[in-house]
């Protein structure tokens, strides 16, 4: 089952974060809404220094992840992105620093 996503969440308006590191937690939440998650994963546990092959995520699931992200705030997210997230902790690491960079 997938949840719905929202920009919200985060405090922010019209989709920018305003202010707010994006977190492990935010990350499971995006995992959720954009690929949807394996029933058979446990998203909720340890899952920060797994690779996303680990968790059921392929590279393609990855690279709507990282379009979820440019679509909701706005934050350019290169294809070659993939590369660095191979983690969750990794791909929230390389998120914020795309929101630092973007000035968000």
């Amino acid at each position: 089952m997938r949840r719905s996503y929202s920009a919200a969440r985060f405090g922010s308006q019209k989709g920018i974060l305003m202010s707010k590191k994006f977190t492990l937690d935010d990350l499971r939440e995006l995992m959720r809404s954009s690929a949807g998650v394996d029933d058979s994963v446990d998203i909720d546990g340890d899952i920060a220094d797994k690779t996303f092959e680990e968790i059921g995520y392929d590279s393609l699931a990855v690279l709507e992840m990282a379009s979820q992200v440019q679509r909701t705030y706005s934050v350019p997210m290169p294809d070659e992105s993939t590369e660095y997230m191979t983690t969750p902790q990794l791909a929230v690491d390389y998120i914020n620093e795309q929101f630092e960079k973007a000035g968000v």
